[in-house]
C-alpha cells in the first residue's frame, strides 16, 4: 500500500523526528491529515479509554482492527497501530493488521495482561520470549507486505521484575536484541530523563521511537529536543484524548450550571468546518 511505502520513506528521510499525533477515531485522524501531519498513531490507551475501559488489555484484536479500519479508510496517511503484547497469536495479528491497512505494528515485551507503561506493577517477559514474538512477526510480515513496519517496545525500564539498578542496561540489551531479531524501530518506554534517552541513542542501533506522554515517568520534552538526541519518531499517544476529556468536563460543567451552550460557541467547530473536514457539501 502507498501508506506503508510512504511510512518507510518518511522514516528514512532527512526531516527528523517524525511526529505522530495519537488519534482514536476516524474524525480525529482526518483533522490530523488536514493539519498536514505525515502520519498518525493509534494508541491502545486512547482507544481503550475512549471506549470506557482502562489500558489493561481489555481490548483485543477484533476491536483494534474493526475500529482501525475506519481510521485507515478515512485518511491517506500511514497509521502506526499499537498491538499491546501481540494478542493471542502474533502471526495472525500481523496478518490482520496488514489486511486492515495499517502501515506498521507496535508490539511490547510485557506479560499479559499488560499495564500502561508509565504505571507501577508492570512486568516483562524473558528476552528470548520477546525475540521469538518478533521473529514470528517478521516472518508473517515478509510473506505478505515487506514494507510493513515492526516497532518493538521494551518496558524493562520500570518493570517490577527487574532490579532497578539494572533496568536501563536491560532496556539497552533488549533494544539491540530486538533490532537483531528484525524490528525496524526500537521503542524504549518510560525513560526518566534526557541522559537516559541519550544513552539509549548511543548504545542501540537503528531507528528509535520516543513516547511523549503526559503525567508519566518521562519529563515533558518537545520534538526539537528529541531531534537533538537523535530520535527518529516521537508519538504523542494520549494527548488529544486528554485534551478532549478536559474540554468535555468543562462543557458539561457549563451546561449543568447554565443550562445553555451559548457561552461556549467560540470553542466549537461549526457545521461548515466539520463538513469541510468530511468533504461533504450538503
Amino acid at each position: 500500500m502507498k501508506s506503508r511505502a510512504s511510512f518507510r520513506n518518511l522514516l528514512a528521510g532527512t526531516k527528523k523526528p517524525l511526529i505522530l499525533p495519537g488519534v482514536y477515531n476516524a474524525f480525529t485522524a482526518k483533522q490530523a491529515e488536514a493539519m498536514n501531519f505525515s502520519g498518525v498513531y493509534l494508541s491502545g490507551a486512547a482507544l481503550s479509554n475512549s471506549l470506557g475501559v482502562p489500558d489493561d488489555g481489555t481490548l483485543g484484536l477484533e476491536e483494534f482492527t474493526w475500529l482501525g479500519r475506519w481510521i485507515v479508510q478515512a485518511v491517506d496517511l500511514p497509521v502506526l497501530c499499537d498491538a499491546d503484547t501481540g494478542f493471542d497469536d502474533i502471526e495472525v495479528t500481523v496478518r490482520r493488521y496488514i489486511e486492515t491497512g495499517f502501515a506498521g505494528i507496535q508490539i511490547e515485551d510485557q506479560v499479559f495482561p499488560k499495564r500502561c507503561g508509565h504505571l507501577q506493577g508492570k512486568e516483562v517477559v524473558p528476552i528470548d520470549e520477546m525475540v521469538f514474538r518478533l521473529k514470528q512477526a517478521v516472518a508473517a510480515r515478509n510473506g505478505l507486505a515487506p514494507e510493513f513496519l515492526i516497532v518493538a517496545r521494551t518496558d524493562a525500564r520500570g518493570a517490577d521484575n527487574m532490579d532497578i539498578a539494572c533496568q536501563l542496561d536491560e532496556c539497552i540489551e533488549r533494544g539491540n536484541r530486538y533490532r537483531e531479531a528484525g524490528a525496524d524501530v526500537v521503542f524504549p518506554e518510560a525513560l526518566k530523563d534526557e541522559v537516559e534517552f541519550a544513552r539509549v541513542r548511543k548504545e542501540v542501533a537503528g531507528s528509535l521511537l520516543a513516547n511523549m506522554t503526559e503525567f508519566g515517568q518521562t519529563p515533558l520534552m518537545g520534538a526539537p529536543e528529541f531531534a537533538k538526541l537523535g530520535y527518529d519518531l516521537v508519538i504523542f499517544p494520549v494527548s488529544l484524548f486528554r485534551i478532549h476529556a478536559g474540554c468535555t468536563r468543562g462543557f458539561f460543567s457549563t451546561l449543568s450550571k447554565e443550562g445553555s451552550q451559548k457561552n461556549r460557541l467560540s470553542e466549537m467547530m461549526n457545521r461548515k468546518e466539520i463538513n469541510g473536514i468530511l468533504n461533504y457539501e450538503p
